[in-house]
């Protein structure tokens, strides 16, 4: 059978999320051919078990080690079978089928990825999306979600939005596009490697599209334990894509956004 669909889960240590994502996953892609394969980051929970004997027909690429995010989804779109593949995050739910945007990227040759409106688990607004870094969203880092009135407040307006980069909790693309632009860069290990990536898709001349109509829930939970993780993938970013003063000032404003949480957190 011809499989139109991948789905790929990267999973460390998510067991407590895992059949909630399978149910949904199975009720809204019920209309599609589609496989659904998970990289286990050398999880200690239960979950490789779990995987195995409550959900046989998922494929279980079992790691020896942590490869991180990027790395991890790298090895598992090895896998994949589907023209279409759905990179998607182990604590979600998978809210709406998906099919009409399949359509949607089989017509366009022009979107690279799109994603769709992230909710939070009382089904509220919460931005999956932004603007790619320069000096002042480097210095505030709110601002690195300071688009348009709609995407500020999820009132939405409009059937799509052209955006920087679209959150690696969903992403829905083209496999050829995953393997032109070489996947995710392997030297992000978690935060910011889905900001790359959509920087080389930019790159490649093809858009990133949000379509708020779909809707999926992501149990994301802030922890000011992720800032050193966020601050390091920026870095990263602005040494591998600005040039010049642009990359002097952003660095400058991250270095100082790096400073104040240290002072904060003292």
């Amino acid at each position: 059978m011809n499989i139109q669909l991948s789905v790929i889960i990267v999973n460390y240590n998510g067991l407590r999320f895992l059949d909630d994502c399978f149910q949904s996953l199975y009720e809204k892609l019920s209309s599609l051919s589609y496989e659904i394969i998970v990289l286990d980051n050398h999880s200690t929970d239960e979950s490789c078990s779990y995987i195995k004997t409550q959900h046989p027909t998922v494929r279980l690429i079992e790691s020896k080690i942590n490869y991180g995010f990027g790395r991890g989804n790298n090895e598992a779109v090895k896998y994949a079978k589907g023209d279409t593949i759905l990179l998607l995050n182990n604590d979600t739910i998978l809210l709406d089928s998906i099919d009409e945007l399949i359509l949607k990227l089989n017509h366009d040759p022009s979107i690279g990825t799109i994603g769709i409106n992230m909710v939070d688990a009382n089904h509220q607004f919460l931005p999956s999306f932004g603007n790619f870094p320069n000096m002042w969203n480097m210095f505030y880092m709110k601002k690195i979600q300071d688009m348009c009135q709609d995407l500020k407040t999820g009132n939405f307006s409009q059937e799509s939005y052209a955006v920087d980069w679209i959150s690696g909790s969903f992403m829905l693309m083209k496999r050829r596009i995953y393997e032109e632009v070489n996947g995710f860069d392997e030297d992000y290990f978690m935060y910011v490697e889905d900001v790359d990536f959509c920087k080389k898709i930019e790159k490649k001349g093809l858009k990133r599209i949000f379509i708020p109509k779909f809707n999926y829930v992501h149990f994301v939970g802030f922890s000011k334990a992720r800032n050193p993780l966020l601050i390091r993938g920026y870095e990263l970013f602005i040494s591998k894509h600005l040039k010049g003063f642009d990359k002097l000032k952003c660095l400058f404003s991250l270095k100082i956004n790096k400073v104040v949480k240290l002072l904060k957190n003292k």
